[in-house]
C-alpha cells in the first residue's frame, strides 16, 4: 500500500493560517483606556472604551484632604477632553475661577468648573503612594487603581489600539 503524502495545498492552506493568527495575535484592534508605564509604554491595565464614552479620575487632595474628581470624555478622534473639575477646597494646587468659555459654580459645598474644553493625546499621572487613593470612575463604578497598578508608578494615560497580545499581558480593569 501506498502512503499518502501531504497535499501541497493542504500544508499552504494550515500554513497561511497559523501565520495569520499569530500576527492578528500583535495587531492593535481593540480600543481601550489604556494605563502605561510612561517610560516604556508596558500596558499595565486598560478598559476597553469608546467614542463619547466618559470616565474619571477621583483623588485625595495632598495639602488640603478633599476629594478632586477629574470629568473627561473620549473625543472621535481618540483625544482625551477634559468637561468638568469639582473639588471641596480653594488652596494650593486648585483654581479660583474659571477661565475664557468655562463656567464656575458653587454647590452643595463643592466647587465645579464647566464646560471645560481641554483635549489632550494623552496625560501623566504619579498614582499615589500614601494618600491620594487615585480612583478611575466608569459607569458609576469605582475601580480604586492601587489595586491594578503599584503606588508610585509614573503613568501615562491614553486612548489607543491594543492587541489580544497586550490585553493578556495588561489587566482589565473591568473583569
Amino acid at each position: 500500500m501506498k502512503e499518502k503524502k501531504p497535499d501541497r495545498k493542504m500544508l499552504i492552506l494550515v500554513s497561511l493560517i497559523l501565520i495569520s493568527i499569530v500576527f492578528l495575535f500583535f495587531i492593535p484592534l481593540k480600543q481601550a483606556l489604556v494605563f502605561q508605564y510612561q517610560h516604556t509604554g508596558k500596558v499595565l491595565a486598560y478598559i476597553p472604551i469608546h467614542k463619547d464614552e466618559q470616565f474619571k479620575i477621583k483623588y485625595l487632595h495632598s495639602i488640603h484632604r478633599s476629594d478632586v474628581i477629574e470629568s473627561y470624555l473620549v473625543t472621535k478622534d481618540k483625544q482625551i477632553k477634559q468637561y468638568e473639575l469639582m473639588y471641596e477646597d480653594f488652596a494650593i494646587g486648585m483654581p479660583e475661577n474659571a477661565s475664557e468659555g468655562e463656567i464656575f459654580e458653587h454647590k452643595d459645598g463643592k466647587y465645579f468648573i464647566k464646560n471645560m474644553n481641554r483635549i489632550f493625546p494623552l496625560f501623566d499621572l504619579r498614582l499615589g503612594k500614601v494618600r491620594a487613593n487615585h480612583t478611575l470612575i466608569y459607569k458609576e463604578l469605582e475601580y480604586p487603581l492601587s489595586r491594578y497598578i503599584e503606588p508610585g508608578t509614573l503613568l501615562r494615560i491614553k486612548i489607543d489600539k491594543i492587541s489580544v497580545f497586550e490585553q493578556l499581558k495588561g489587566v482589565n480593569i473591568l473583569e
